[in-house]
Formats: structure tokens, C-alpha cells, sequence
């Protein structure tokens, strides 16, 4: 062992140099694309069987069989970790409510078949719903302002469904999300009161919010 300025660099012994080989050999070779996204299914089965606050950085890479090394290449820590699993998921969920809109409907049953769509994803995972909804309210302004880009994502969908279809009166981006944010209000009262099995009861209130904006 030596010093190297105010640090100090430990030579390996030869058995420590064969289990990094060995470590290294153990993690595949794969494109970024692939490692992040096996970190982010790490993070969520580590957090459905722990829960956030539990979760470490060595239950995310024990899950997502990646180093540790990989995952600092990806993300500052477990935070951004959260943050890019929220994204993610609420991606997702979306794309569930846009491919649920089925223009050769009536629009009040488009409506309810999308959110129908929308909030059985959401309740498909309750405890990664839970974490995801709850956890990144205390992550302060950087899970703030992922939750408004996630929410400006589904109004802006919103904005382009109703007003591209022609009917009831134009839909503003503030009213909008106001529909977005009353949904989501829906959603962290019935995670507050424990019955996200039952999210699919939200379908009639929020039908009845989205009429009332648009008119239909």
C-alpha cells in the first residue's frame, strides 16, 4: 500500500485481482439501453419487497445483476433511480390510456374504456404504485418537477384527444390539467385509505370531471 497525495491507493492481491476478474465476467456486456433498464426492473423488485425507504443500492444491483459501478454510470444515486422508475412507469401507463382510445366509439364510452385502462395499470402493482405516488412527493423539488413533467405529458395527450375531436367546446392546457391533477388527487386518496384494489371505482368520478371540462 502507498500514498498518493491526501489519499491512498491499495495495491490487489493476486486473489482479490481473480474475484474483480471474476465480477467483471459475471456482468454481461450489454448496451446502455439495456443496463438502465435492467436497473430500473431492479429498483421496482426491490422496492415491492422492501419498500423505498428499505431499498439500498445493493438490493438495486443485486436484482438488476449489474456492479455497482454501472449503476453510478447511470444514476447520481437512488433518487434519480426513483425519479427514472416514475418516469418510466408513468410512460407506460400512458401508453396503456392511449392505445384504450378508440375513436369509432361514442365519446363517453371512450372515455370510460381509457380511464378504465388507465387506473387498472396503475392498481397492477399497488405496492410499486404506492412507493412511486407517495416516495417522490418527498423527494423535494427534483420530485416535484418530475411529477410536472409526467403530468404535463398526459394533459398535453389530453389536449390533442379532445380538441382533435371537434366536439364540445376547445379544452384549455390549464383545464387540462386540472383534470390531470383531480385524477391524480383521486388516486393518492384512495393509496392514503388503502384501497388501491379498488381503483377502478375512480372510473365514474373522473368520467364525470372530464364531461364536466370538455363539455361532452
Amino acid at each position: 500500500m502507498m500514498r498518493a497525495g491526501m489519499g491512498t491507493v491499495k495495491y490487489r492481491s493476486s486473489a482479490g485481482r481473480r474475484a474483480a476478474k471474476s465480477r467483471a465476467m459475471a456482468e454481461p456486456e450489454l448496451p446502455i439501453p439495456e443496463h438502465r433498464s435492467r436497473l430500473l426492473e431492479g429498483m421496482a423488485r426491490a422496492v415491492a419487497a422492501k419498500g423505498y425507504a428499505a431499498t439500498t443500492i445493493a438490493d438495486i444491483v443485486r436484482e438488476a445483476s449489474v456492479s455497482r459501478r454501472t449503476f453510478y454510470e447511470h444514476f447520481g444515486g437512488k433518487n434519480e433511480c426513483l425519479i427514472a422508475l416514475y418516469e418510466a412507469a408513468s410512460r407506460n401507463a400512458l401508453k396503456v390510456l392511449r392505445s384504450a382510445i378508440d375513436p369509432a366509439r361514442p365519446w363517453p364510452a371512450q372515455v370510460e374504456q381509457a380511464l378504465g385502462a388507465y387506473l387498472q395499470c396503475l392498481a397492477s402493482n399497488p405496492i410499486l404504485m404506492r412507493t412511486l405516488y407517495v416516495e417522490i412527493l418527498s423527494l423535494g423539488p427534483e420530485g416535484l418537477a418530475s411529477r410536472r413533467r409526467v403530468n404535463q405529458e398526459i394533459a398535453d395527450f389530453m389536449l390533442g384527444v379532445v380538441n382533435g375531436a371537434g366536439a364540445g367546446h376547445a379544452v384549455t392546457p390549464q383545464m387540462a390539467m386540472a383534470v390531470v391533477g383531480g385524477i391524480n388527487e383521486l388516486v393518492l386518496e384512495a393509496i392514503e385509505q388503502d384501497r388501491v384494489a379498488q381503483l377502478g371505482e375512480l372510473v365514474g368520478p373522473a368520467a364525470q370531471l372530464v364531461h364536466a371540462v370538455t363539455g361532452k
